[in-house]
């Protein structure tokens, strides 16, 4: 599976690349026939607690299953998506 990382309006560090890619590689084991998987990372003002949102969006045949998460870090809005992406999965796996 692919995965395609953007940053809106800053450069995420190999660091934060390394630890979204581990945490997406768990959900391609879930699920044999996505085709990639496109996390996007903003932030909400800037000068706010729980700023961070991420948004995961993995790319199946015929369907598209989408998470987005707010949390004080990039990291912790990541494993929240993925964790929720896992319960999607599984409802897309047994639909």
């Amino acid at each position: 599976m692919n995965t395609i990382i953007n940053a809106a309006k800053f450069t995420a560090d190999e660091k934060l690349e390394k630890f979204i890619n581990e945490k997406v590689a768990k959900l391609d084991r879930m699920i044999d026939n996505a085709v990639r998987c496109e996390v996007t990372l903003k932030v909400d003002k800037p000068e706010s607690h729980n700023n961070k949102i991420a948004e995961l969006r993995l790319c199946v045949p015929g369907n598209d299953l989408f998470i987005a998460k707010q949390a004080d870090t990039f990291e912790q809005a990541v494993a929240d998506c993925v964790d929720s992406m896992k319960v999607q999965i599984e409802k897309y796996k047994n639909a």
